[in-house]
């Protein structure tokens, strides 16, 4: 999810005049703006008298961790909360890994103060770009949190040093991999390359993950992956009006650092399809480097799907979708969020659809995935969702699939910010709204052990825990 100009005012109204939830003060979240439910599952939302989350009856969340506390390390909680995991520990504790989206303007939110004034405490061997000694603030912290008393057990910085950490997702050999959406080359004031994904272990006491970008995954703008547990393949989403879908089959499962092969989705007889469903006077005013074509996907469409092999995919031209879809990948309006969930692998595309207002897809990969044989069996894409209805969802952006099958959409948009749910037949409705500011959730994901929802709220910086009667 790029960082929008809206985030910037809000950072920068905030900054010397708000205090914690004084945003309010600002720009007033309309919270009257009607909503509409395909489906009644928890009923309507009751207005929050702190103004931060309004929840349905009998659902109740708490602050857990906040923007500028100090951690267990001494370093700061930075800003920006983005994509976000939870591994269950025991019965009663859950690890957190979270991503931060700073860029190089955010330079006052990051771990080390706004003057760098806690950088001394740093290995700097730990920090993947020094930035000329001044490390960018794009990381992930990981949290050690106790369900059944409601506390923080620890909290530390597990990355730093990367760029506009957005999304990522979590593997099967319980890690996350973090990704940057940003391109920045080096000597665009920076000392490294970035596009890349990070891998940061599960850490569960203070320590830094090695920075080792993991270059064959390609270098993009990456948003989102999901891992099949089976195969240990690799999918992303691209945050790119034109992007692509990639899949990343590594060399050996589990270690993605060994490499491997990275591929873009297309489909069987239609060379270079059009999926984002845009009115075609969009197609060509948004992107005219694209062959014009008038193609598109119905809800409940499936599609057969054949990967094709990338080459020069560190991309020193940023021009790894334009190659891809030359060579015949189908195109996204800007996919986002993605996860893995019982042989299928789903994703947002925010700007999707014939009112670009967001399209949830889903793939089922075929049985011989990654192998020769899945020419003859293979993998299918379908269009999940796309109302076309803004009051229904608007920009789906960061998802999760709940423990019970139904897919948590985090809205991303420039009005009143919602969390969707979709049922597993399709059907929308409405769990939670931001009445605090107009500013994006962000990083839901689920504890198993207790069912406890997890979601960031990316200004002021707050990462909350909700619980209720779930269905």
């Amino acid at each position: 999810m790029a960082i929008q100009n809206r985030r910037t005012f809000f950072h920068s109204m905030s900054a010397g005049a708000a205090g914690f939830f004084g945003l309010r003060h600002f720009i007033e979240a309309d919270t009257d703006q009607g909503y509409e439910n395909e489906f009644e599952k928890y009923g309507d939302l009751i207005s929050d008298s702190a103004n931060i989350v309004d929840l349905p009856k009998g659902f109740t969340y708490r602050v857990i961790s906040k923007k500028g506390d100090q951690m267990s390390d001494g370093f700061l909680v930075p800003g920006l909360h983005d994509g976000m995991t939870a591994f269950s520990l025991d019965r009663d504790k859950v690890l957190l890994i979270r991503n931060h989206e700073l860029s190089a303007e955010h330079i006052d939110q990051g771990p080390f103060g706004a003057n760098y004034e806690l950088l001394g405490k740093m290995d700097r061997k730990k920090i993947y770009d020094p930035a000329s000694g001044k490390p960018f603030g794009g990381s992930t912290t990981n949290i050690i949190y106790d369900l059944k008393n409601g506390k923080v057990v620890q909290e530390f910085l597990s990355l730093t040093g990367t760029l506009t950490n957005c999304a990522g997702g979590p593997t099967p050999w319980r890690t996350w991999i973090s990704c940057e959406e940003n391109v920045t080359r080096k000597g665009e004031g920076s000392e490294k390359d970035h596009g890349y994904n990070f891998e940061v272990p599960s850490f569960t006491k203070p320590q830094i993950a090695n920075p080792i970008p993991l270059k064959d995954m390609g270098r993009f703008n990456h948003e989102a992956v999901a891992i099949d547990p089976k195969t240990g393949i690799v999918y992303q989403t691209e945050d790119r009006d034109d992007g692509l879908i990639y899949r990343f089959i590594p060399n050996v499962y589990g270690r993605l650092i060994k490499g491997g092969k990275l591929q873009a989705l297309a489909i069987r007889d239609s060379s270079g399809i059009d999926l984002r469903n845009w009115p075609k006077a969009n197609n060509c005013d948004k992107a005219s480097s694209l062959t014009e074509i008038d193609a598109g996907i119905k809800v409940g469409d499936s599609l057969d799907v054949f990967w094709i092999d990338l080459d020069n995919v560190e991309s020193p031209n940023d021009d790894l979708r334009l190659r891809g879809h030359q060579q015949g990948a189908a195109i996204f309006a800007r996919g986002e969020g993605m996860w893995y969930d019982n042989n299928t692998v789903y994703f947002a595309c925010t700007n999707g659809g014939k009112n670009q207002s967001g399209q949830i897809f889903k793939y089922v990969p075929s049985i011989h995935e990654g192998t020769k044989k899945e020419d003859n069996n293979t993998g299918k894409l379908t269009l999940f969702v796309e109302p076309n209805n803004t009051n229904i969802v608007e920009f789906a952006d960061n998802l999760t699939v709940a423990p019970w099958g139904d897919i948590i959409i985090a809205e991303d948009g420039p009005k009143v910010q919602y969390l969707r749910g979709i049922t597993p037949e399709g059907k929308m409705y409405t769990l939670a709204r931001n009445s605090l500011n107009l500013v994006e959730f962000a990083g839901p994901c689920f504890s198993k052990n207790h069912n406890s929802l997890f979601v960031n709220m990316q200004i002021p910086g707050l990462t909350l825990e909700i619980t209720g009667p779930w269905k």
